[in-house]
């Protein structure tokens, strides 16, 4: 079994095990912790690498996301973000071509850095939901931008969960629609990522490993949703994201 494994250092599974562990859990529960996991998996891996890591891990969690809460699904918004953010992979899949390995890892920083902004600010100034923008143009600039940066870093989480919340929605149906919409989008964004040379076969051996941490997370996350209260635990988790994102952002050359 140990054979069929790629020979990764011990902290480089430990980090990728904790990565499936929390992804499970944002996933099915706590929107938005995922954000630390895609500079941690940058800063043990390859940049290119680790969002070849990272994304067959997402897709893997959608799953157990949407058999959980697949009933409570608005079409009616996905249908209305799926355009914008299909033509934000598109031209992330161009861009992603003329950026080499040493650049995209303060890219994916700076990409962290500004969605955590984005985050401070949805909760700081937009606490009112007369406050949040509901014309067409914010869900196709929402879209497109939840689609430029999960081709590039796997890290639309903070957009959708703003523009979700401007939606108003209910717990499960929050929970249900955000699932289903990066569902579809991880899974259309595979081939694209095997043609980049950012999944490769050893790559999926690793992540087909993490599985159980995936499952795991995800009850964690159902249960977490249903009884604990957040507030620390996701000031936490912000704080060591913009950590590991400034160390990523300052890492140029």
């Amino acid at each position: 079994m140990l054979d069929f494994l790629p020979e990764y250092s011990l902290l480089q599974w430990c980090v990728l095990c904790g990565t499936a562990l929390l992804v499970g859990v944002n996933k099915t529960g706590v929107p938005g912790i995922g954000i630390i996991c895609v500079p941690l998996l940058a800063m043990t891996f390859p940049a290119r690498m680790s969002t070849g890591l990272m994304l067959p891990i997402l897709a893997m969690a959608d799953i157990f996301a949407v058999a959980y809460y697949r009933r409570h699904a608005n079409w009616k918004i996905i249908l209305r973000l799926l355009p914008w953010a299909l033509a934000g992979i598109g031209v992330g899949a161009i861009v992603i071509r003329y950026i080499d390995d040493r650049s995209l890892k303060p890219i994916i920083g700076i990409i962290i850095l500004v969605l955590l902004v984005l985050n401070y600010c949805r909760l700081r100034f937009w606490s009112k939901e007369d406050q949040i923008p509901s014309h067409w143009a914010f869900a196709a600039a929402m879209g497109f931008s939840a689609g430029l940066t999960t081709q590039l870093a796997n890290a639309a989480g903070p957009i959708m969960v703003i523009y979700l919340l401007s939606m108003r929605l209910p717990k499960n149906e929050y929970i249900g629609t955000g699932a289903w919409y990066f569902l579809i989008l991880n899974w259309l964004k595979i081939p694209l990522f095997i043609m980049d040379g950012r999944i490769s076969v050893e790559s999926v051996k690793a992540d087909f490993a993490t599985l159980p941490f995936i499952a795991v997370g995800a009850l964690a996350g159902i249960l977490i949703l249903k009884k604990l209260p957040l507030k620390w635990f996701n000031i936490i988790i912000q704080l060591l994201a913009v950590g590991t994102a400034i160390k990523l952002a300052i890492s140029w050359g």
